[in-house]
C-alpha cells in the first residue's frame, strides 16, 4: 500500500510553519491516541502515521528531502523499515533491554522527579533591630508577600472533589518517544509539559497552579544576645511547593543598628565618658547609663589620665542562650575647662606655679627630661 502524503496526514499546506505543524500534530495526536480509541483498531495505525509524518516534517533537512523526493528519500532504510522489520524500534528495544539499568536509570529518575511533589523555595527577609532589642530579645511582626498553598485545592491545582490524572499521551511518564530512522528520540510530552499529570478540572481559586499570592504577617521571636548577621529560620514559611509539595523555609537575617553611645565587641560594650580635670586629679564617682535602661556608678581614682578605662562587670550584652552577661568598659576622657572666670584663671595660675615646684606631672616631666638629654648629646 502506498504511503499517504505527510502533509495530508497532518492536515496542513506544504508551506506550513513550524508552529502550524506542531498545532496540527497535537490536534491529530490527541484525536487518534490509542488510549482514547479502544474501540477503533485503526486509530493506533493512524497515530503511528501521524507521528512518522511529524518526525519528518519537523526536521528542516528531512523535510527538504521529502519535499524534493517524497517517500523515496527515506527508502532503503533511510527512514522506514527494512525488509518488513522496523529496525529502529527493534534496536531501541534491544538497547533498552541490555543497557536500561545503566543508562535508563537516569531517565527514569528524571521522570520520577518531574512527577513527584516538589519542595518550595527558601525565602530571605532582612530585619533591622536596635542594640537594646538585641540585648533584651523582642518579638517582631513582619509582613511578607509570598505564594502559599491554595486552601480550596490543598495545593493540588485540581478543583475540590477531583484530582490530577495521568497524562493520556505519555501515560504519566512525562516523556514521549518518536522514531527517526534507526534511532528513537525521547522528548518532553507536549500535552503535560513533562509533569506526567494533567488537571481536567482546574481549581477556580488558583487557576490550577496549586498556589496563590498573598501578604502574610508573621511573628518573629528574637532571643536575647543575638549578634549582627545572625539568621532565624522559620520552617515551612517559605514559598509554597509544587504539586502538593512541602513549603520552603523563611530565613530572617538580623541587622543591628548602630548605637549612639555604645560600641559592641562580642558580649562586651564600650563607651566614652568625659570627666572634669578636677575629678581626674582628685578622684570621685559619676554615673553612666547602661544598656538595660538603668545606670551604673563609675569610680575615678585620683590621678586618672585621659584614655584610661573603667571596667563595670556584668553590665554588657546578654550572651545568647545563657544567663551571663559581658562587661561594660568606660573610657575616661579628661576634659579641659573652657570659658573660665577671672577668679578661676587666678586659681589655676597659682596651681600651675606651685605645680612647677612639685612632682605633680610625672609623665610630662619625664618627657621634658628626655628631650633635654637628647639635646645635650648634640
Amino acid at each position: 500500500m502506498a504511503k499517504k502524503d505527510y502533509y495530508e496526514l497532518l492536515g496542513v499546506q506544504r508551506g506550513a510553519s513550524a508552529d502550524e505543524l506542531k498545532k496540527a500534530y497535537r490536534k491529530q495526536a490527541m484525536q487518534y491516541h490509542p488510549d482514547r480509541n479502544h474501540s477503533n483498531p485503526e486509530a493506533e495505525h493512524k497515530f503511528k502515521e501521524i507521528n512518522e509524518a511529524y518526525d519528518v516534517l519537523r526536521d528542516d533537512q528531512r523535510r527538504a528531502a521529502y519535499d524534493r523526493f517524497g517517500h523515496a528519500a527515506f527508502e532503503q532504510g533511510g527512514g522506514g523499515g527494512f525488509g518488513g522489520f522496523d529496525f529502529g524500534a527493534g534496536f531501541s528495544d534491544i538497547f533498552d533491554e541490555m543497557f536500561g539499568e545503566i543508562l535508563g536509570g537516569g531517565r527514569r529518575q528524571q521522570q520520577q522527579q518531574q512527577q513527584r511533589p516538589q519542595r518550595g523555595a527558601d525565602l530571605r527577609y532582612d530585619l533591622d533591630i536596635t542594640l537594646e532589642e538585641a540585648f533584651a530579645g523582642v518579638t517582631k511582626n513582619i509582613t511578607i508577600p509570598n505564594t502559599v498553598a491554595c486552601d480550596d485545592c490543598k495545593g493540588s491545582g485540581a478543583a475540590p472533589g477531583t484530582s490530577p490524572t495521568d497524562c493520556p499521551m505519555c501515560k504519566g511518564h512525562g516523556r514521549v518517544r518518536a522514531q527517526q530512522g534507526f534511532f528513537t528520540i525521547e522528548r518532553e510530552c507536549p500535552t503535560c509539559r513533562g509533569a506526567g499529570r494533567v488537571i481536567q478540572s482546574p481549581c477556580k481559586k488558583c487557576g490550577g497552579k496549586g498556589a496563590v499570592r498573598q501578604q502574610r504577617t508573621l511573628a518573629v521571636e528574637i532571643p536575647s544576645g543575638v549578634e549582627d548577621g545572625m539568621r532565624i529560620r522559620l520552617a515551612g514559611e517559605g514559598a509554597a511547593g509544587l504539586r502538593g509539595g512541602h513549603a520552603g523555609d523563611l530565613y530572617v537575617i538580623l541587622s543591628i543598628e548602630q548605637h549612639s553611645s555604645f560600641q559592641r565587641d562580642g558580649a562586651n560594650l564600650y563607651c566614652r565618658a568625659p570627666i572634669a580635670m578636677t575629678m581626674a586629679a582628685l578622684g570621685g564617682t559619676f554615673t553612666v547609663p547602661t544598656i538595660d535602661g538603668g545606670t551604673a556608678e563609675v569610680t575615678v581614682e585620683p590621678g586618672t589620665q585621659s584614655g584610661q578605662r573603667a571596667r563595670l562587670k556584668h553590665q554588657g550584652m546578654s550572651v545568647l542562650h545563657s544567663s551571663s552577661r559581658g562587661d561594660l568598659y568606660v573610657e575616661l576622657a579628661v576634659e579641659t575647662p573652657v570659658k573660665l572666670t577671672k577668679r578661676q584663671r587666678e586659681l589655676l595660675a597659682e596651681f600651675a606655679l606651685e605645680a612647677e615646684q612639685n612632682e605633680t606631672h610625672p609623665e610630662s616631666e619625664g618627657f621634658i627630661a628626655r628631650v633635654k638629654e637628647a639635646l645635650g648629646r648634640k
